[in-house]
């Protein structure tokens, strides 16, 4: 690898330098939602929609696959893509690495594979996989539902879903013959398992609980069918299982974790890979499974390394320690989108970065605080000096060019004296309430005090805190730090212990199943509704969506949540995330999956930062 300094690592350092000047300090603003933020790991786990996503949740774009590039012009094309200012750019990106003809591939090799951070477990029953989780899932599990390049979904493991007349029940046929790799055969019993280990577990199981009656969720019809019952109609369940909730963990596997909880980090899957070895934060390993249901396997192994500094990471790739890599860090895909020599899978229809608050105690239980943190909130200078230019800003949960977008719907940002005056009309009303994540008084000499919460430790997360800090002290907040590992992050926010936090969220192929983040049974102890914000009309609008079978009957609806959801100040919108999955030149296949039976059928090879492996080769 060359040591010589690539124009857009000069270009970073320069913002970066600019950034010093404007912002307070050397070391100006960083959130959570790295790369810029690597607080991904819950949100938008595909497994609560999630699965944030998330998964995950999965992206909600509609691609085109961009199987009309070349691989020899995909390189420009991603960098020009990325070179356009975010903010002037009306379409999205989405970029994929074009099939190539007339090349067989090959056997062989191990594919390392760099990881913005590292997870908890990889039990889809009982882990929060954020894209690290779910991409190193991709490789151990297979899903019941999969998703296409144009937006739909197909039937994966199972062979065909059919619902009844009004969407309350989905049966579900599996095909025939899978087995896991312990040898336990996949079949009803074992998926019926597998949705009531999700239900029982107190985290998981808030994505499920909710939308099913307590008995007779599942019916076994026969060995190989299985039919879901619903409380409420939902015309694309199936959508919810392309995802962390349709991911099939062995039975004969999750029954010995029970038991044992270490062997949560040891994953017994059907997918294209078996679980060889893991050491946390070091290093996970897979290797080929020569009797894959779905054909040939190419690589020998996939190796995934956690290496949470995208800066390094990216160096990595470069060096050619990494074969492959994912990132949100802007600097990162300016780098790796002007490099000839690496391929860009590119997609910012995905999720969206915001700073999100807790309504359920002081301060932000008043809109009148929120509106305030809003107003004050420097979204331009952010987009500038942390996006680089290169994200779209966001104003709601959809891109222009999606189909729900409401063009009506502007958010508030900016605003100084706006702010002023609000935080004054709050404290002198309010300033004696207790802000219990604090344990101070609402309000100290007229200011309003709160907590400013995010992942780390992150450089950019912590140069976002100070430019987020900056403005929100002028405009009268008084702003604690506190930075958290991951893990204990997504815990407290989880537990509604924090104020204010950087996020990363929505983004679901199907927004619909993005209701996990949204509606008032989501809200407990636990809870996934984050913000803790209950609106019956809101939950009546998104229970009418998923009833709507065709998503242009959809569309009043997306905007009428969308304009709800901006009056409620409840995200301070930042950008929509730019997803780049990276891979040398000499990996080859990322984009060939396609359907089982079916090779006109296209798969998305990327969802919200993850990846499949299955048709990967080394050249």
């Amino acid at each position: 690898m060359s040591t010589q300094q690539r124009p857009a690592v000069r270009r970073r350092l320069a913002a970066l330098a600019v950034a010093a000047g404007l912002v307070f300090t050397a070391c100006g603003g960083g959130d959570s939602d790295d790369d810029a933020g690597t607080d991904d790991s819950s949100e938008q786990d595909d497994s609560g929609s999630d699965d944030s996503g998330s998964d995950d949740s999965d992206d909600s774009d509609s691609d085109d696959s961009g199987s009309d590039d070349s691989d020899a012009d995909e390189p420009a094309d991603a960098a020009e893509a990325v070179e356009e200012s975010g903010e002037d750019r009306e379409e999205a990106i989405d970029i994929t690495i074009a099939e190539e003809e007339n090349t067989d591939p090959v056997t062989g090799g191990t594919l390392r594979y760099g990881l913005e951070a590292d997870v908890n477990g990889l039990n889809p029953t009982a882990s929060s996989l954020s894209a690290p989780g779910i991409t190193m899932s991709f490789a151990v599990f297979d899903t019941l539902a999969a998703s296409t390049t144009d937006g739909d979904w197909v039937p994966y493991l199972a062979e065909s879903f059919t619902p009844n007349d009004d969407f309350t029940q989905w049966t579900v046929k599996l095909r025939e013959g899978i087995t896991f790799h312990d040898g336990t055969p996949l079949n009803a019993e074992a998926v019926v398992v597998n949705f009531e280990a999700q239900r029982a577990h107190p985290l998981v199981g808030l994505a499920v609980k909710p939308y099913f009656p307590e008995e007779g969720a599942t019916t076994v019809v026969d060995d190989l069918t299985v039919t879901f019952t619903m409380l409420d109609p939902n015309a694309n369940f199936p959508t919810a299982l392309t995802g962390q909730l349709g991911l099939m963990a062995s039975p004969t596997w999750l029954e010995a974790a029970l038991a044992d909880g270490s062997l949560n980090q040891a994953p017994v899957g059907t997918g294209p890979f078996v679980f060889e070895s893991r050491s946390e934060d070091s290093v996970t390993r897979f290797v080929r499974n020569d009797n894959w249901w779905n054909g040939e396997v190419y690589l020998d192994a996939v190796e995934f390394l956690p290496v949470p500094d995208p800066d390094s990471r990216t160096e990595l790739l470069f060096g050619g320690e990494l074969d492959a890599l994912q990132t949100t860090n802007q600097a990162s895909v300016l780098d790796l989108t002007e490099d000839g020599s690496i391929q860009n899978v590119l997609n910012d229809a995905s999720e969206e970065s915001f700073a999100m608050m807790n309504t359920a105690s002081a301060p932000f239980d008043d809109i009148r605080a929120r509106k305030a943190l809003t107003l004050a909130t420097p979204v331009d200078l952010y987009n500038e000096l942390i996006a680089l230019g290169v994200n779209r800003p966001a104003e709601q949960m959809f891109t222009p060019d999606s189909p729900f977008y409401n063009p009506d719907v502007v958010q508030e940002h900016d605003d100084i004296e706006g702010a002023q005056a609000l935080v004054a009309e709050y404290c002198g009303e309010r300033a004696g309430d207790e802000n219990t994540v604090l344990g101070t008084p609402a309000c100290t000499d007229g200011k309003i005090n709160i907590e400013l919460q995010w992942s780390g430790p992150s450089t950019v997360q912590t140069r976002i805190a100070e430019l987020l800090n900056e403005s929100w002290t002028e405009a009268g907040f008084n702003v604690t730090f506190d930075e958290l590992l991951q893990d204990e992050h997504v815990s407290q926010t989880a537990f509604g212990q924090y104020n204010v936090n950087t996020w990363r969220q929505f983004g679901a192929t199907n927004p619909a199943d993005d209701r996990v983040w949204l509606m008032c049974r989501n809200i407990g102890g636990i809870s996934l509704n984050w913000p803790r914000f209950c609106d019956e009309e809101r939950d009546a609008i998104i229970l009418e969506i998923m009833a709507t079978p065709n998503p242009d009957d959809q569309v009043p609806l997306w905007q009428q949540l969308t304009e709800k959801i901006n009056q409620d100040y409840l995200y301070v919108f930042f950008n929509h995330t730019l997803w780049d999955n990276a891979f040398a030149e000499n990996v080859k296949g990322v984009c060939n999956r396609t359907a089982p039976g079916d090779p006109e059928v296209t798969l998305k090879c990327s969802s919200n930062g993850a990846n499949w492996f299955s048709s990967i080769w080394i050249e």
